[in-house]
C-alpha cells in the first residue's frame, strides 16, 4: 500500500477534475475506472459551462407535465416502466422539492457553487494548455410562443436575483444573433455569462494525457466496494483486487451509489440517459449555444459539428438505449433550424448522475474523513467540475471551503 496515495473512482471530468487539483499540490494520485479512454458523459455533453443554470429540475409546474411528457412516446421525458417501483423514492424526493421554500434554498446553493465556476476553471485549462477551449460567447434561450415566455418568467426573474445576467430579446433580435433561426421563435434570453468548450472529448483527452505525464497512475478496473481501516482506504476491484491509499473519492457519476452503499451510506441517485446526434456538416452557422425552451433540448456548435442533444429518460444503467430518441430530437430542431443538413450524424447517448434535488454530493462521509464523495452533478458535470476539483483539494487539506457545503452533504437523503 502507497499509504499517502489518494484514490480517485472515476476517470469522468469530474474525477478528473480533482486529479488535476490535487496534483497541483503535489498529492499521490491514482484514478481507477473500467476504461479511462471510453465513452462517458464527459464526451457526450453539451460542452456547455452553464453557469447561469441554478433553478433545480423539479421547479413549479414541472411535475404536472409529467404525466403528459410520459404519454409522449419521444416526449422530453421517457420512463422504463420496468425500472418504475425502484424509481420511486426517487420520484417522490423530487415531488418535494417545488415546494418554494426548497426552491429558494436549492437555487441559492446552486448558484453558489456555479458561482465558482470560472475562478477554478480558468487556472484549470490553463495548466492543462486548454485556454483556448473556451468560447465565452454566451448563450441564447429561445421561446416559440409569448406565453410560454412569461410563464418561465419567474425562473428568469429568480435567476437575476443571484447575479445572474439575463437579456430579453424579440423574436427579430435573437435572429440577429443567429439568423439560422426560423420565424417560430418569438422570445429569447441571452446569458452571456455562458460560455462553452470547443470539443468535450479533446477536453477530456488532453486532461488524461497531462495527468498521466505528471505522474497520475490510471489503473483500468471496475469498483464494486470501498472499505474505510483506521489509517487507510481501500477500494475493491470486480475480480478480486484491490487499491489501498491514505483516502478515497468517489467519483463515480451515475455508478457511484453502490459504492457509498458499500459503507452504509444511502443516496438518491439515478441515471439519467441523454441522448445527441453530432452533425458534422449542418449546413447552417450556429455562433453559440441554444436552448430551446419548450421542447427541452439544445444545439451546440463544436469543433466535430453541430450537437442537437436532450432528453430525460429514467431506466437504470443497464437498460438498451432508444436511439429514436436522438432522431426525434433532429425532428425538433428542423422546426427551429430550417436548412439542417442532416447527413452522416454521428448518434450518441450517456448517463447523467441525477439527484432528485439537483444538487450533487460532495464533501465526506459521515462514516469517514477517509472517504469524501464528488458524483451527482446530473447536466451540470463540466460546468462544475472544477470547482468541485477545488472542494475536494480543500477538504483532503483541512482548509476552509470557498462555500457552505452542507446543502451537498450526502446526510440530506
Amino acid at each position: 500500500m502507497s499509504e499517502d496515495r489518494i484514490i480517485i473512482v472515476g476517470a469522468g471530468i469530474v474525477g478528473l477534475a480533482c486529479a488535476d487539483f490535487l496534483a497541483a499540490e503535489s498529492h499521490n494520485v491514482c484514478v481507477i475506472d473500467p476504461d479511462h479512454e471510453g465513452d462517458k458523459a464527459s464526451y457526450g455533453n453539451a460542452a456547455g459551462i452553464a453557469v447561469t443554470e441554478c433553478i433545480p429540475a423539479s421547479s413549479p409546474g414541472v411535475f404536472w407535465k409529467v404525466p403528459g411528457w410520459l404519454l409522449d412516446p419521444l416526449g422530453p421525458l421517457a420512463l422504463r416502466w420496468s425500472h418504475a417501483p425502484a424509481l420511486m423514492p426517487w420520484f417522490l424526493r423530487f415531488s418535494q422539492v417545488c415546494r418554494s421554500e426548497e426552491m429558494n434554498r436549492i437555487s441559492a446553493a446552486l448558484a453558489d457553487l456555479n458561482g465558482r465556476t470560472y475562478d477554478d476553471l480558468l487556472p484549470m485549462l490553463e495548466r492543462n494548455g486548454l485556454s483556448s477551449e473556451l468560447k465565452r460567447l454566451g448563450a441564447l434561450t429561445v421561446y416559440e410562443t409569448d406565453e410560454a415566455f412569461k410563464k418561465d418568467k419567474w425562473e428568469w426573474d429568480l435567476k437575476r436575483r443571484h447575479g445572474i445576467e439575463c437579456q430579453e430579446l424579440s423574436g427579430p433580435q435573437a435572429r440577429e444573433l443567429e439568423p439560422a433561426l426560423s420565424k417560430i421563435v418569438q422570445r429569447a434570453v441571452f446569458t452571456p455569462q455562458w460560455s462553452q468548450v470547443s470539443e468535450p472529448r479533446k477536453l477530456h483527452n488532453r486532461m488524461m494525457k497531462n495527468l498521466r505525464d505528471k505522474g497520475v497512475q490510471m489503473l483500468k478496473g471496475k469498483a464494486i466496494a470501498v472499505q474505510i481501516q483506521e489509517a487507510s482506504a481501500t477500494v475493491m476491484l470486480q475480480g478480486g483486487g484491490s487499491v489501498s491509499g491514505a483516502m478515497a473519492v468517489v467519483a463515480a457519476g451515475a455508478w457511484s451509489k453502490p459504492l457509498a452503499a458499500s459503507i452504509g451510506d444511502r443516496v438518491l441517485l439515478e441515471s439519467e440517459r441523454g441522448y445527441n446526434t453530432t452533425l458534422p456538416h449542418p449546413g447552417i452557422d450556429v455562433t453559440r449555444e441554444i436552448i430551446f425552451a419548450e421542447r427541452k433540448f439544445v444545439a451546440t456548435p463544436i469543433d466535430s459539428g453541430l450537437r442537437i442533444g436532450g432528453a430525460a429518460e429514467f431506466g437504470g444503467l443497464t437498460s438498451a438505449p432508444n436511439m429514436k430518441r436522438a432522431d426525434a430530437l433532429l425532428d425538433l430542431a428542423r422546426a427551429y433550424l430550417p436548412g439542417l443538413v442532416e447527413e452522416a450524424g454521428v448518434q450518441w447517448s450517456g448517463h447523467r448522475p441525477a439527484t432528485p434535488d439537483s444538487l450533487p454530493v460532495i464533501g465526506h462521509s459521515p462514516r469517514s474523513r477517509r472517504l469524501i464523495y464528488a458524483f451527482g452533478h446530473g447536466h451540470l458535470g463540466l460546468t462544475q467540475s472544477a470547482t468541485t476539483g477545488r472542494l475536494v483539494a480543500d477538504i483532503i487539506a483541512n482548509r476552509d471551503t470557498s462555500i457552505d457545503l452542507a446543502p451537498f452533504s450526502i446526510q440530506r437523503f
